[in-house]
């Protein structure tokens, strides 16, 4: 009974989620935390929490896939992780070649339009996994409805640093003019991977903190972090949901914010002939809170002035 009632609650409030959401985040990253402890409170070996983990990552595909995303990157073995046990590390290698030629020949990942891309330093990797990663690549790479970016090899700092060596270089060989170098040129020295920014950053585990992951597409996008304390085997959907709820409460945050600097704008400039400033105003007047609309006086005629 006990269960079923269990169930029963947990449908009604996945079903509340959904209802509560208005939308979704475009790119989501997921730093899939806690396997090897899984395993160990489980008096388990630590392969298994690892293979118990494949398994959500498996459903959060499917998760984003229903809800629209339209880009996840999953942080699957970090430059630190050479530093396990071997046996450890094979494991996972053996784990993460085997996950991408499934996935590759899968057709739920066919019908959903799956690119699957690695992202890293993935040349550190053995070359089982390379090839695997070679595979993945090839198999999927005419579809662009849901974009996997899986990070291998992967390491914030190293990323970030490759791309100043080698903007450095092309600098210095004279094939690049250093007036030249914007946030459009050094994007294109990263990892080739994510198409866009980062929106939100999910975190499992219990540990608040991003882990050197996706420093630019996350950080510099000010992205919106979820961090929950269930181990990433444990992860469930409605965790999932509550994280875009996160992301989607700070999305309003932003917006609020933006309306009350432009109905500042306008006080201060009220005896001026600001027509600009106004449309600004009328753009951003849904976003502010509703006990603060009424303050709102402004000229209709502005709004479509040119």
């Amino acid at each position: 009974m006990g269960t079923r009632v269990r169930e029963v609650g947990y449908a009604l409030y996945e079903r509340l989620l959904r209802w509560e959401l208005s939308g979704t985040p475009s790119h989501v990253a997921v730093i899939q935390d806690g396997n090897r402890r899984y395993a160990r409170e489980r008096g388990a070996d630590t392969t298994e929490g690892h293979r118990q983990g494949a398994e959500t990552t498996e459903a959060l595909l499917n998760w984003c896939d229903e809800l629209g995303i339209e880009e996840v990157t999953l942080y699957a073995f970090s430059t630190e992780n050479f530093n396990r046990p071997e046996d450890e590390r094979e494991h996972i290698f053996d784990l993460v070649e085997s996950r991408l030629r499934e996935f590759a020949d899968s057709d739920r990942i066919h019908d959903a339009g799956v690119r699957i891309r690695a992202i890293g330093e993935t040349e550190l990797l053995p070359e089982r996994v390379q090839d695997a990663i070679d595979y993945a690549e090839s198999r999927t790479a005419e579809y662009d409805r849901l974009n996997l970016n899986v990070a291998l090899a992967y390491g914030g700092r190293a990323e970030l640093l490759g791309a100043a060596r080698d903007v450095a270089r092309a600098v210095e060989a004279g094939d690049l003019d250093p007036e030249a170098v914007d946030a459009d040129v050094v994007e294109e020295y990263l990892y080739e991977g994510p198409t866009s920014d980062v929106d939100l950053i999910v975190r499992t585990g219990g540990d608040e903190r991003t882990s050197n992951f996706l420093p630019w597409h996350a950080n510099g996008n000010e992205a919106a972090t979820f961090f929950c304390t269930p181990y990433w085997p444990e992860f469930r959907k409605i965790d999932f949901l509550r994280a875009i709820r996160t992301y989607e409460n700070r999305e309003q945050s932003w917006r609020t914010t933006r309306a009350r600097r432009a109905l500042a704008l306008v006080r201060a400039l009220e005896h001026s002939d600001v027509p600009d400033a106004r449309r600004i105003l009328a753009r951003f007047r849904d976003a502010l809170p509703s006990g603060e609309r009424g303050d709102v006086d402004f000229d209709e005629d502005a709004e479509t002035a040119d």
